[in-house]
């Protein structure tokens, strides 16, 4: 694959110069694009502007979201995004443990599809470069259904990172951070202004890391810079370039081990959480990406004005891993044969959405209408290459012996390890979706109706020769209802559907169906008058269609609904010397699928027995990797009285046990299929800095009593195991 670069250098180079130059007469005023409201000390945030695409209160959604500001995320010492959502309710990070090829959450059930600055960031999988938790301003987690506003979103949720961006200080700092795994980071963060007028901003993010994992023989190197202008040109017009250069080499942490030997008991033992199953010096999951965004922001009036995004985004990844596949012990209980799985992806990408918001009145309703046309347009493209020992044979009529001992491993006897040269050339794909959304609150006394209606048209088509264009369509809403009490209660219902074109092709070929589904939800926020607290609670009913499902390498199918329903309950509070965030989640899921694999046991158990297996498939079960219960709570305490500057937080984490997303079947007395269950576990984390004059000492501790936990396991027979206790110290210096 060719390195790569951007399209349009000389516009981004002529774009710079112009920006830099100092055009503006004096005396020129400007106020902050976003007018994001925080508490005291930045911890929580009033004001979300993923909720309906403007800066609208927390306390007036009729919609559950949840805001990390960068100085929470600092406290937490979260180095990923991953990391960051672990405190946030109804979020489920890390289902499938610590994965260094990108971060993964389960939201109410559903992954969530992830945004940047408002525009949809990912299109397929493995194919991007893990986002940075230091370049980002804040982490906006929408909760529910919300393709009324995004058109591509889950019925989980999407999560909305906002980038670092210039402001009219002059201001630094350098990180430098040393872990254990080898870790050691460096990182700064300079802002200025670049005219005496102050009307043009400059920022510049950088990072370097070197670092190796838990998993044996994975690395987590990392590297991005990140410059961004601003240029203010009026009172009413700005314009803003971000910009993002990055490279990520690391490895497959996720190794698919078998129930046997994790969640199961084993002749040997169990697994280590750091055993390497693929061959050192082979396997890497390396990620290069650029990326240009341009946002213009113009008043057209004092009550209308209009907002457009656009990003140009090319990123590619090369993946070479090994694992056992079906994941099982061999008939020794102490060894696998692994299968070896190559991929070289490629994406570039055009987001752009165009918004005008207005603000109306009508008698005594006031309207705050956004009207949009949003944009997308992927091209991917994934080379594929899985082989077996015996497709190698096969093919080629060479013995490989892939067989490697999990308790005592002995790397390098392959006598094979496939290159690129091997893998085919396969056509790519193109993805276009235009669509058209409105949207109004309304304000009467106490009263919020928020109502949104979207039209989506997508159009996928292959690069193969005389591929046909496939199309898809869909019509989606939300409507809610808040009121707010005089003393900060504001009680709401609310109604939102979801609609999600799943890009890429399948293993097996062909498109998928795009997912679908809507949600009923019911809630309270509550903010009390003269404090900093925000507390919010939610009921919510959700209905989910074509849920993707991995069942083999070779093998993704799309069966089904799945209903869930669950209670959420948040709570931050700031006092004077102590913060607390503290979450609690319930989450009931059935899942009703065609389970093609166990289908096939049925078959061979019940001779053509058709109407067992018809019972078979239409029994339900609970969604795979989703706790029903999580609690979570975080406090940090500043005794500025007696010491100023010191600080000291600790928190905890409770998963439930989760499932492995499949049912108990039996046949003539025996069991053909036994689910399986994931123990409950409790994590504890600590933080303990303090300031001094331009110097932030922190020292980070995640699970700190270095428990081994497997976060979920699946039918299909691989388990998960989590994060070991991870350690970082951190020494800020700001100027």
């Amino acid at each position: 694959m060719q390195k790569l670069k951007l399209k349009y250098p000389k516009l981004l180079a002529a774009s710079l110069v112009a920006l830099s130059s100092n055009v503006m007469a004096e005396d020129v005023k400007h106020d902050d694009i976003e007018k994001i409201t925080v508490s005291a000390k930045g911890l929580i945030s009033y004001v979300s502007a993923s909720a309906s695409k403007s800066d609208t209160p927390i306390i007036e959604s009729p919609v559950s979201v949840s805001v990390l500001t960068s100085e929470r995320i600092q406290d937490l010492g979260a180095e990923n995004l991953q990391e960051a959502i672990g405190y946030v309710a109804g979020v489920f990070n890390g289902p499938y443990g610590v994965d260094t090829r990108g971060d993964w959450a389960n939201i109410r059930g559903v992954a969530p599809v992830q945004y940047l600055d408002g525009l949809q960031l990912m299109f397929g999988y493995y194919n991007n470069a893990r986002p940075n938790t230091y370049n980002m301003e804040r982490i906006e987690i929408l909760k529910g259904p919300s393709s009324m506003l995004y058109g591509q979103g889950s019925t989980g949720g999407i999560i909305n990172m906002v980038t670092k961006r210039p402001h009219s200080q002059t201001s630094g700092e350098i990180v430098a951070q040393v872990g254990n795994f080898g870790r050691t980071q460096i990182a700064g963060d300079f802002n200025t202004t670049l005219t005496t007028d102050k009307s043009v901003e400059a920022r510049f993010v950088g990072l370097y890391r070197d670092s190796d994992t838990q998993t044996d023989f994975v690395n987590n190197d990392a590297s991005f810079f990140a410059p961004s202008i601003a240029w203010h040109i009026s009172e009413d017009t700005s314009v803003t370039l971000l910009s993002n250069f990055q490279k990520n080499k690391s490895g497959s942490s996720t190794q698919f081990f078998p129930h046997e030997g994790t969640i199961l008991p084993a002749e040997h033992g169990q697994i280590e959480s750091r055993r390497f199953v693929s061959e050192p010096g082979w396997d890497q999951y390396d990620t290069e990406q650029n990326a240009i965004t341009l946002i213009v922001d113009h008043m057209l009036s004092e009550d209308f004005s209009v907002s457009w995004t656009a990003r140009h985004l090319e990123s590619e990844a090369i993946y070479r891993t090994m694992y056992a596949w079906p994941p099982k012990l061999q008939d020794d209980k102490r060894s696998i044969v692994r299968n070896f799985s190559l991929q070289d992806a490629s994406s570039e990408t055009v987001t752009s959405d165009l918004q005008l918001h207005g603000l109306i009145y009508t008698g005594d309703f006031e309207h705050n209408l956004v009207m949009g046309v949003d944009y997308q347009s992927a091209d991917t493209d994934t080379d594929r290459l899985y082989l077996t020992p015996d497709s190698i044979k096969a093919a080629i009529g060479l013995d490989v012996n892939t067989s490697l001992d999990l308790y005592s491993p002995v790397y390098g006897q392959a006598g094979f390890l496939p290159g690129s040269e091997l893998v085919p050339d396969t056509p790519g794909k193109n993805d276009r979706q235009v669509g058209l959304y409105i949207q109004d609150t309304i304000k009467f006394d106490n009263w919020v109706l928020n109502a949104a209606l979207r039209r989506d048209n997508v159009q996928s088509q292959s690069d193969a020769p005389n591929s046909v264009k496939t199309k898809q369509s869909a019509t989606t809403g939300r409507l809610g209802i808040l009121y707010s009490f005089d003393n900060g209660v504001a009680p709401y219902a609310s109604y939102s559907e979801s609609f999600l074109p799943i890009y890429g092709s399948r293993p097996q070929g062909g498109d998928f169906k795009p997912q679908e589904g809507e949600q009923v939800e019911v809630g309270v926020k509550f903010q009390p008058q003269g404090s900093e607290h925000l507390i919010t609670a939610s009921y919510f009913d959700i209905t989910d269609k074509n849920k993707k499902r991995v069942v083999s390498p070779e093998l993704t199918v799309q069966d089904g609904s799945v209903d869930i329903e669950g209670f959420e309950l948040e709570a931050q509070l700031e006092f004077d010397q102590v913060d607390v965030y503290s979450a609690y989640a319930y989450t009931k899921s059935e899942q009703n699928t065609s389970d093609k694999t166990l289908s096939e046991l049925v078959q061979l158990y019940a001779s053509g027995d058709t109407s067992y297996l018809s019972q078979a498939l239409t029994d339900t079960a609970p969604l795979s990797a989703t706790p029903k219960h999580m609690l979570n709570t975080w406090v940090t305490y500043r005794p500025e009285q007696f010491i100023n500057g010191f600080k000291v937080g600790a928190g905890f984490r409770y998963v439930g046990e989760t499932y492995d997303g499949s049912r108990a079947i039996e046949f003539m007395g025996q069991s053909i299929n036994s689910p399986k269950t994931t123990d409950s576990y409790t994590l504890f984390d600590f933080m303990i800095g303090y300031e001094f004059d331009n110097i932030d000492v922190n020292l980070n501790i995640k699970n700190l009593s270095d428990k081994t936990v497997i976060t979920s396991c699946l039918y299909r027979g691989d388990c998960f195991y989590g994060q070991r206790r991870t350690i970082t110290a951190n020494v800020k210096y700001t100027f």
